[in-house]
């Protein structure tokens, strides 16, 4: 059976739903997505970005809403069908098989000849640089040649979309940095549409052109990396982006886009992004903003500090016991009392039980 047409110009989720008796693992998930995006679902696990990933597969039925490619609805299409390249988190390699057959499988399947067959394994294995892997069996190759050619198996099809489901956690810190500037580098080159699964925010944030944060089987907020790292729309999206300083406050006052805080004694000045019913709000603070500074109004003695290169992490708790995350460029020391602080624009305001 042939597959959905490549040359598509909107993917869209309506209203998805997917259901495991009483679980809503999706609650009506709509999203577009344009032709040559690249997309990361982001969320912690059970947040329901896999589910989503292998609905789109055709891998889960929907018990709710419809899967569009333009105009054709895709959602009752089997897998086959769709077309559609997967790169899994385990590889799902043939390990009795050659690379080069490997590659070729899913042209294999579609019945293509055998002349183009090996003109378009040779061009994908060239493309993810193991032109001269083809005759080695998977398992003689380390991890990251195993995911490329995962993902030259997956895009040698020229699938209308690819799937990534978390293809790089069972790699090692170096080899994720360098699959992750090669995955891009091929999502680029080929002009692929990519939807790319992850826990990272640090992947998603580097690969994706929007990303995607998902919690409790729902969408909480779409919009560019840049967007969700400087401007989270809510409380648990900014836990998720990093964000480990979550504090409940009261609202003393507020003015133009601004309110004065108050966190235990100390007070902040702090930038609103949630409407604010009330006097109970949530501050939230990245660590790398909330730094020792002279007009500090956070009273803190240093619990832990860490060195990671390019300053020194640590822990503090106010007298009161409130645990705070930040950085600081000078050494610090345990038991050490600082004073702490962030700039306005830099301590986001949400609603809030203080």
């Amino acid at each position: 059976m042939a597959s959905v047409s490549r040359d598509f110009r909107r993917l869209r989720l309506d209203r998805v739903s997917r259901e495991f008796g009483a679980l809503h693992a999706l609650r009506e998930v709509s999203l577009e997505v344009e032709r040559g995006e690249f997309i990361a679902l982001l969320g912690p696990s059970g947040c329901g970005k896999t589910t989503a990933l292998n609905c789109l597969a055709g891998l889960l039925p929907l018990t709710g809403g419809g899967i569009w490619l333009d105009n054709a609805r895709i959602d009752r299409l089997k897998p086959e069908a769709r077309g559609f390249g997967m790169v899994f988190q385990n590889y799902a390699l043939f390990p009795h098989m050659s690379v080069r057959r490997n590659v070729g499988f899913g042209l294999r399947m579609q019945k293509r000849g055998r002349a183009e067959i090996a003109e378009k394994v040779e061009a994908a294995l060239a493309l993810v640089r193991l032109g001269d892997q083809g005759d080695k069996l998977p398992g003689q190759l380390s991890g990251g040649q195993q995911q490329r050619v995962a993902i030259a198996r997956a895009i040698v099809i020229e699938p209308p979309l690819v799937l990534m489901d978390e293809p790089l956690s069972n790699l090692d810190a170096k080899l994720r940095l360098e699959m992750r500037a090669e995955i891009r580098r091929i999502h680029d080159q080929v002009g692929s549409t990519t939807i790319y699964v992850t826990h990272d925010q640090d992947e998603a944030v580097s690969l994706a052109d929007r990303v995607v944060v998902m919690r409790g089987g729902t969408v909480r907020q779409v919009g560019p990396p840049a967007e969700l790292y400087a401007r989270p729309a809510h409380a648990d999206v900014a836990e998720f982006m990093g964000y480990r300083n979550l504090l409940p406050t009261r609202v003393l006052s507020s003015d133009a886009g601004t309110a004065r805080i108050a966190i235990g004694d100390a007070e902040l000045i702090g930038t609103v992004i949630e409407t604010l019913p009330g006097e109970a709000a949530l501050a939230a603070i990245r660590p790398d903003d909330l730094v020792p500074r002279a007009d500090g109004t956070l009273a803190a003695t240093v619990a832990a500090v860490e060195y990671r290169g390019r300053g020194f992490f640590g822990a503090a708790r106010t007298a009161a016991g409130t645990e705070l995350f930040f950085r600081s460029d000078a050494r610090v020391e345990p038991g050490e009392a600082l004073l702490l602080g962030a700039d306005r624009n830099r301590v986001l305001i949400y609603a809030g039980a203080a």
